[in-house]
């Protein structure tokens, strides 16, 4: 996965340049506690409505929504199956939230919501599906946590301009700090291990691994449908690059809509990967510049099914993703299995840089427990609660070591993950 001259650019730009610039010019808009804020959502809108409202480890936000106005889809609409919907169990067209660092599972909101914010966050308004031309206002209110408050008494007085700087500085800070450290245990194996390393891991491989604690995922007992095992037994086993060389495995299956992919895997923070190096840089500085977190750095293309990939999607912390994310290439098989979509994943995590054995250019380098991004795929899916069940599966001529397009080492149990959406 070569990155380009651009690439490098989103790298300098997020890593030196773009931090520095940006402080200097705005002033970020640091959630205040004691103090209230007020947006407006319209519902013909079916993205996330970002409200650059940043929230800290400890504040517990108060939130309380205005019924929708002109939307007649209060009632279940005939046309949109609710299983589809954000929150299935939530009336459509109603108000939701989502706290992009919290697992991202989205929040139905009403006349008084509480939430206790557990990490640093950032707030995220939207509806509940349906096809409304309404809008309406969400009132948001910032309280501190007591601990924070009798911090903040026993300092002296600062400006909000002053706060929202201090608090501003003392994020990129952490966020610089965790992308340092979480590139050095990857590239040089330095730092405190959280996985060991299997005895037949490849030569030259990093001794420390950057992939969090193993999952563990809650999978079903009963085995396969037999047309299922078949359909998969039939997949091609690892994926390539364009000059045909075998690369990452397919280590994961989703089967369901596409619309139902797409919605289980932005409930789990999901990003689709940028295609455009040069829209990639022009996003980074952009974002960047106000104050939001840049969270889709290019994905280069490999193939299945003679074909490149249908989605590339990704998940990594700000900033750190350009050193290190976790990702997949997403495939729409030519098989579906009871009227239903079949998609073939391939997931590794990026932890650090390498030298690309085809050509002497820079990479990303992955983890070579490849199993871990398996399971953090069906982990971050579970959690949104749009999953019907999962299975590991084992097919006949499994991969278990190999290297992938670029020259770096791999290995696995050669389970496939078989997630089926709901």
């Amino acid at each position: 996965m070569r990155p380009s001259i651009a690439s490098v650019c989103v790298i300098e730009l997020l890593l030196v340049v773009i931090p520095h610039c940006a402080f200097a010019q705005t002033t970020p808009t640091v959630a205040v506690p004691g103090k209230d804020y007020s947006f407006t959502v319209a519902a013909s809108t079916q993205n996330w409505t970002d409200t650059n409202l940043d929230l800290q480890a400890g504040e517990v936000v108060q939130i309380s929504a205005t019924e929708m106005t002109g939307c007649a889809s209060q009632q279940p609409d005939a046309t949109i199956e609710k299983q589809n919907l954000p929150i299935p169990s939530a009336p459509i067209g109603s108000p939701i939230a989502r706290l992009h660092a919290q697992g991202a599972a989205p929040i139905a909101i009403g006349a008084n919501t509480e939430l206790h914010i557990e990490e640093a966050s950032h707030l995220y308004l939207s509806v509940n599906g349906g096809n409304c031309a309404g809008s309406f206002t969400a009132k948001v209110h910032v309280t501190a946590s007591p601990a924070s408050s009798q911090a903040k008494a026993a300092t002296t007085p600062a400006t909000t301009a002053d706060q929202a700087k201090t608090s501003q500085a003392d994020v990129l800070k952490k966020e610089l700090a965790t992308a340092a450290q979480i590139f050095m245990a990857g590239q040089f194996g330095t730092g405190a291990s959280t996985s060991a390393t299997p005895s037949n891991a490849t030569s030259g491989s990093a001794t420390t691994s950057a992939t969090p604690a193993a999952v563990v995922l809650k999978v079903s007992n009963t085995p396969l449908d037999s047309s299922l095992r078949k359909d998969i037994d039939g997949l091609p086993r690892r994926v390539n690059d364009q000059f045909k060389n075998l690369g990452d495995m397919v280590n994961f299956v989703l089967v369901g809509s596409q619309q139902q992919v797409q919605s289980a895997l932005d409930a789990a923070n999901w990003h689709v990967a940028d295609t455009d190096d040069k829209k990639a840089v022009l996003e980074a500085v952009m974002q960047t510049y106000e104050k939001k977190d840049y969270l889709s750095m290019p994905m280069s293309t490999l193939y299945l099914f003679d074909r490149r990939q249908d989605f590339g999607y990704e998940q990594a912390e700000p900033i750190a993703m350009v050193a290190s994310r976790h990702h997949f290439r997403l495939w729409k098989a030519p098989v579906t299995w009871n009227g239903q979509t079949v998609w073939v994943g391939a997931g590794t995590h990026d932890i650090g840089f390498a030298k690309d054995q085809r050509n002497g250019n820079v990479t990303h380098k992955i983890d070579p427990n490849v199993d871990g991004e398996r399971d953090n795929v069906g982990d971050s899916l579970q959690k949104t609660g749009k999953t019907k069940n999962l299975s590991y599966y084992l097919p006949p001529n499994p991969v278990q070591t190999a290297k992938n397009a670029t020259g770096d080492g791999y290995h696995s149990d050669g389970r496939i993950l078989v997630v089926s959406l709901q």
